[in-house]
């Protein structure tokens, strides 16, 4: 998931923002399926999610990277921690809902799934050609991990 700048590109302090709230996004989804993972150890689904996710959250780091975009306050190695209030409500809740059972956990992580793909639709709006073709990479790769999980919620019924 590689990307080339597109040099014609400046960036507005909101289009700036917007990779920096994707970028932390990415995190909330790992993080949230390493945690699951830990609850649910024998779901090998979340396992593979979060090492997907991991590459997620490399491609928007790199988009960050290349415009400039400070990321330095997130500590990636700390679970469970984000920047925003909003993501770190949003984290805490999916944690909470997916602690339930096994099925409440693989269908919060569809709807993280769902909800990453219309993100990145969103995010993609106005941005340069190279922002738009890594978040259409992102966003096939959510669409995989729906399918995945809607797998893992069907052996789990």
């Amino acid at each position: 998931m590689s990307s080339k700048p597109d040099s014609t590109s400046v960036l507005t302090e909101e289009q700036k923002d917007m990779l920096f709230f994707i970028y932390q996004e990415e995190k909330v989804a790992r993080d949230v399926y390493i945690t699951l993972g830990k609850i649910y150890n024998s779901e090998n689904t979340f396992r593979l999610m979060h090492i997907t996710e991991q590459r997620h959250l490399d491609c928007a780091k790199k988009l960050c990277d290349i415009y400039g975009v400070d990321t330095s306050s997130v500590d990636e190695s700390v679970i469970g921690v984000f920047e925003s209030p909003v993501l770190t409500m949003l984290y805490d809740t999916y944690i909470e809902k997916g602690k339930s059972s096994l099925r409440d956990a693989l269908e919060m992580s569809e709807f993280i799934g769902a909800s990453d793909v219309d993100m990145l639709e969103h995010a993609s709006i106005g941005m340069p050609s190279d922002v738009v073709s890594v978040y259409e990479k992102l966003k096939k790769g959510n669409i995989n991990h729906l399918n995945t999980f809607h797998t893992a919620i069907s052996r789990a019924a």
